[in-house]
């Protein structure tokens, strides 16, 4: 495998970070040697809080950016932009992927992630994943809420081709990004536990815009992490730690990290 050197700093979304090295998958022989070495795939750093001493770094090479309409089915690249395809969906009028504008990130991360907003879904739209170069039907999976089951290394999916892009839909997921920080941040720090939300549990607390040196719960929404300028990795995992302790002793409730922790 080839490697690059990439400045986290830059790179990630939450904008923390020092340059890494980092091992280029090119074919699912690299997959399966990413996975005998136990690496991280980190895909477009949107969720990502990284260590200045993280190893085992790896990311799908730019010949995984690719979507392919196969008639009944689209096909989809593990590395093919979330906003590619949401573009996509639009203009071939397809409906189920409405939500992805409000969504940063590659297409490899959100199926593991089966991510979505509200109650809406990738797995809602998924046929089947290619995981270290074999197919799986999506039925084989959990595909339980921000966690798709799914171990090994994503180099594509399948979508199914409904007709009807919802614009009405698209207008109400970005609605829901005006609340959103401006900052450079990881997007939503924990999951939602059942029944309640993270953002309401943080702000009750007094978390809400609360920092650490430059890192912060924002002022606009208690869940969102984000760096003010200067926030350090330390910073980031001070504010997260103290986040869990403050709520489970006034709640009982253990939040669990959607944003991913790599050290």
């Amino acid at each position: 495998m080839q490697t690059h050197i990439i400045n986290f700093a830059k790179y990630s979304s939450l904008k923390i970070g020092v340059p890494l090295e980092v091992s280029i998958i090119q074919t699912p022989q690299d997959a399966i040697t990413a996975l005998s070495q136990n690496m991280h795939l980190i895909g477009k750093a949107n969720n990502l809080l990284i260590s200045p001493t993280a190893q085992n770094l790896a990311m799908l090479d730019k010949n995984f950016a690719y979507l392919k309409d196969c008639g009944d089915y689209l096909e989809i690249g593990g590395a093919y932009s979330s906003g590619r395809i949401f573009s996509y969906f639009k203009s071939h009028n397809l409906a189920g992927a409405e939500f992805l504008q409000a969504l940063p990130g590659s297409l490899g991360g959100l199926v593991k992630m089966n991510a979505g907003m509200k109650s809406y879904e990738i797995k809602q739209i998924l046929q089947a994943v290619n995981i270290n170069g074999e197919w799986h039907n999506s039925e084989s999976f959990p595909m339980n809420y921000r966690n798709s089951g799914i171990e090994g290394v994503i180099l594509a999916a399948r979508f199914y081709k409904r007709e009807g892009f919802d614009n009405t839909l698209q207008a109400d997921f970005l609605a829901l990004r005006k609340h959103h920080p401006k900052e450079p941040s990881c997007g939503s720090c924990f999951k939602n536990p059942q029944g309640d939300f993270a953002g309401r549990l943080l702000e009750s607390v007094g978390l809400k815009g609360y920092h650490i040196g430059d890192a912060a719960f924002s002022e606009k929404h208690a869940n969102f992490l984000i760096n003010k300028g200067k926030a350090t990795f330390d910073d980031a995992l001070s504010l997260i730690t103290l986040a869990k302790k403050r709520v489970f002793e006034a709640s009982g409730i253990v939040l669990e990290c959607e944003v991913q922790i790599l050290q």
